[in-house]
């Protein structure tokens, strides 16, 4: 069962049972000499979402997380506000370059969808007592049925893509797969730790 893109970041809080756990499922990087070097250079944190609110709580929580690694993290919405703003290609890359933004990480949900998994009930027998008290006891107990049960997950995918914004040219790019994401801070520390390790396992950052 499929549901909206956003599913995930249109929420401030996911209500959903179990940890969470991310890992990527596919990743690509620009042939490149070395590590790309963003250390002091501003780099923009983007998360598409049509909720303004998540869509700050998201970016602020980004932008800590690439200026734990040495670049100047910023978040999006302090630079191109609003949906009219955000459909305007040619304004937002002027308040960018007034900005002096030189890169961009950008992470969009693009699809979620619940998965069931059953797991199957179990008895055990011993010896069949219904004539006494303390035989039924000795037979019941052991043959207690446990049902089994239903579990439901939900899992989301996120496009994570890192940008020259001064060359506009796409430089690494992962598509990662969360099972049970908690709140949206959370989940955006996960997701930007699994990709720093990806990137960094890639030698696209030191």
């Amino acid at each position: 069962m499929k549901s909206n893109p956003y599913y995930v970041l249109l929420l401030g809080v996911i209500a959903l049972a179990g940890c969470s756990s991310t890992g990527f499922v596919s990743t690509w990087k620009e042939p490149l000499d070395g590590p790309i070097d963003f250390k002091g250079k501003r780099v923009a944190a983007i998360v598409l979402s049509k909720d303004e609110g998540t869509r700050r709580v998201a970016e602020d929580t980004l932008a800590r997380e690439i200026s734990k690694r040495g670049a100047q993290g910023t978040a999006g919405y302090l630079l191109v506000r609003g949906e009219n703003d955000t459909a305007n290609v040619e304004d937002a890359k002027r308040k960018l370059r007034e900005a002096n933004i030189q890169g961009a990480v950008v992470m969009r949900a693009v699809s979620s969808e619940q998965e069931v998994s059953y797991s199957p009930g179990t008895a055990w027998y011993s010896g069949a007592y219904y004539g006494s008290f303390w035989g039924y006891w000795g037979y019941g107990w052991p043959m207690v049925y446990d049902p089994g049960y239903l579990r439901t997950d939900t899992i989301v995918h996120v496009e994570t893509l890192v940008y020259s914004v001064e060359g506009d040219k796409l430089l690494w790019a992962g598509r990662s797969k969360t099972t049970n994401p908690s709140k949206v801070k959370e989940f955006i520390q996960e997701l930007s730790t699994a990709a720093a390790k990806e990137m960094r396992k890639a030698g696209f950052i030191e």
